[in-house]
């Protein structure tokens, strides 16, 4: 293929939908804090007064113990994969809550069992050494809340970003399945040794039903749908077709997938039930709006999972759970859409391109022209619908075009008055973030998704 510099089709008359909005994110981070402040409702109740350095350390560890509790069922809740918040929210801005949130969480135990054990040490003229010993030895469920305690603490070093490097995604992924056994394993000694449940049934009541209410939720959305869903689908692969160099589209057919309910933008997680597939299920964006009797992902080969999918042969077995995220017509806020796409981050965007009302521009950067996947449907949907698309590859040089709020607003009139929705490495999306904000396009409409872990 000989190297593409940018091509403009001019824009035909359009139907505008009416912008929607959502308050799920304000109303979610409003149960959130809601909740925060009535666990700390409760230690107040419970308190009568806090005297002396041994009452405020005991005070402060107690007060850190219950919110580091709360965030446990917060932190699982968020990755409950519940449609109303995924599709709502957004699954990355739902990981970014969880990551901070974990982060949190970690800090607040950590500074729970320091305080508690300097409090105690005080009260009891004691050694910190032998407080510790004494703590977990002879408290009823702290040896196990203790190993609970230490798998967060390993759970959160792996999820350092230096070390999530060095790790796949599937390990990445099982590893933090600890954490289930994490909150089983310190739940106990909430109860058990928290001053605040002592004797107050209505606070252990509604500890029960936080988390037993979290519980019912994973156990829905993350066991019983997808097993549901994948007895009542029956997906199987038709068919692999190269797109690009390393990028493969993969083709489904199944039964009754008209009530699967993806939508453009989305994405499910797929679990081809192939030799060495079997055992993960891996996030793959829909690059096709879905069909009754058919489905298609796109897939760039960046790691030993997505590689494999151009060796899967037709008939095999795919349980897929979803649909997920959130990048859909549903976050459109204004009349004019740009999509803008970098490499392998076309798949969703294309689905968008031929479906979103509206005036609608594609900007699609590529490392070269044979990167350019899915160019022969973009140019069939841009011509059908009278919409422009440009094309940008960074080989050969005079075919590129840099990310800068010059230049994108050359290429897009009026480009403040634009939602963007925005796919692509995380490099790109940062550097066309910060272009877009400074070309005026308010943050609340830029609509991004990643699925770096």
């Amino acid at each position: 293929m000989t190297a593409t510099c940018p091509t403009t089709r001019a824009s035909g008359k359009t139907r505008h939908n009416r912008p929607r909005r959502t308050v799920v994110p304000v109303l979610a981070s409003l149960a959130i804090w809601g909740g925060a402040a009535g666990v700390l409702a409760l230690w107040w109740s419970d308190t009568n007064a806090v005297v002396g350095p041994a009452g405020w350390l005991t005070g402060a560890g107690r007060i850190t113990g219950l919110l580091a509790g709360y965030a446990c069922a917060v932190l699982l809740a968020l990755m409950a994969r519940v449609p109303l918040l995924d599709h709502s929210i957004g699954t990355d801005r739902l990981a970014r809550w969880h990551a901070r949130g974990g982060r949190c969480t970690i800090s607040l135990a950590l500074a729970h069992t320091l305080l508690i054990i300097w409090g105690y040490s005080l009260t009891s003229h004691t050694g910190v050494v032998a407080q510790t010993s004494t703590l977990v030895l002879h408290y009823p469920d702290l040896l196990k809340g203790t190993a609970g305690f230490l798998l967060f603490v390993a759970t959160g070093a792996l999820s350092a970003r230096a070390a999530r490097r060095k790790l796949s995604y599937e390990t990445w992924h099982y590893l933090h399945f600890a954490t289930y056994l994490a909150v089983f394993l310190t739940f106990g000694h909430q109860l058990s040794n928290g001053a605040d449940f002592g004797g107050n049934r209505t606070a252990q009541a509604a500890w029960y039903a936080l988390f037993l209410g979290v519980s019912a939720l994973l156990f829905w959305y993350r066991f019983a749908v997808p097993l549901r869903r994948g007895l009542r689908h029956r997906l199987r692969v038709t068919g692999v077709h190269e797109e690009a160099p390393g990028v493969v589209s993969v083709h489904l057919t199944g039964e009754h997938l008209d009530e699967l309910g993806g939508v453009p933008g989305q994405f499910l997680r797929w679990r081809f039930l192939a030799r060495g597939l079997w055992w993960t299920a891996n996030p793959y964006s829909l690059s096709a709006p879905a069909h009754p009797q058919n489905l298609r992902i796109t897939v760039k080969a960046s790691g030993g999972h997505s590689a494999a999918l151009a060796h899967l042969a037709p008939g095999t077995r795919v349980w897929a759970e979803g649909p997920y995220g959130g990048l859909t017509e549903r976050r459109r806020t204004a009349a004019k859409v740009l999509l803008l796409a970098g490499g392998v981050g076309i798949t969703p965007l294309r689905a968008l391109f031929e479906t979103l009302p509206g005036q609608v521009t594609l900007i699609y950067r590529a490392r070269t022209a044979a990167d350019l996947a899915l160019r022969r449907e973009l140019d069939a949907i841009a011509t059908r619908r009278h919409a422009v698309v440009h094309y940008f590859v960074d080989e050969p040089a005079h075919c590129s075009a840099p990310l800068t709020p010059q230049a994108l607003a050359a290429l897009v009139p009026d480009l403040a008055a634009h939602d963007v929705f925005l796919c692509g490495p995380p490099g790109m999306t940062r550097a066309a973030i910060q272009a877009l904000r400074e070309a005026g396009v308010p943050e609340r409409r830029i609509h991004h998704e990643s699925f770096a872990f």
